[in-house]
C-alpha cells in the first residue's frame, strides 16, 4: 500500500506493530501479556489518506477473519473503524509471517451473530466490554481479496 504511515499515538500499539513487522511476524504476536494471538490490520485513514496500523485480536475460521471494533468497551468506536469503512478495498491483514490483502465489510443479522460468538470465544472480554458499553460493537469481516497481492 502506497502512501505515508503513521504509527499509533497510543505507545504499546505503536510498539506491538514495531515488533510484529521488524520480526516478520514471529514476535509481538500475543496481546500484551494475554497470550492471546493478534494480527496487525493495515489501512488508510478516512480522513488523511494516510497508512494506520493496528493489532487487532486473531478471530480466524475459514481463513476468513473477524475484525472486532470494541475499543475495550469505550462508548465510541476506534479511530480505525471509520478507516475500514471508508476504505474497504485498502486493506492488509498480516497473521504470523503471512501477510495479505483483505476486502472489509461489516456484518448483521445473523451472519454477525455466528462471527460474534467466534469473537468471544477466541477473546471472552469481548462479552464485558459489550456489557460496558450502549452502542453495539461493530463486527467486520475481513476475506482475501484474489485480485491484490
Amino acid at each position: 500500500m502506497d502512501g505515508e504511515y503513521v504509527p499509533s499515538a497510543w505507545d504499546w500499539v505503536r510498539e506491538q506493530v514495531e515488533t510484529y513487522e521488524r520480526s516478520g511476524g514471529r514476535q509481538g504476536t500475543t496481546l500484551l501479556d494475554t497470550g492471546l494471538p493478534v494480527v496487525v490490520v493495515t489501512m488508510r485513514g478516512a480522513k488523511t489518506g494516510k497508512i494506520r496500523k493496528a493489532p487487532v485480536m486473531r478471530v480466524e475460521h475459514g481463513g476468513e477473519y473477524a475484525v472486532v471494533a470494541s475499543k475495550g468497551g469505550d462508548p465510541a468506536h476506534p479511530a480505525w473503524y471509520a478507516n475500514l469503512l471508508a476504505h474497504p478495498d485498502e486493506v492488509w491483514l498480516q497473521d504470523g509471517p503471512d501477510r495479505f490483502a483483505v476486502h472489509v465489510r461489516e456484518l448483521d443479522g445473523d451472519e454477525r451473530r455466528l462471527w460474534w460468538e467466534r469473537a468471544v470465544a477466541a477473546y471472552p472480554p469481548y462479552a464485558e466490554y459489550q456489557a460496558a458499553t450502549a452502542r453495539r460493537i461493530p463486527v467486520l469481516l475481513a476475506t482475501r481479496s484474489s485480485s491484490r497481492t
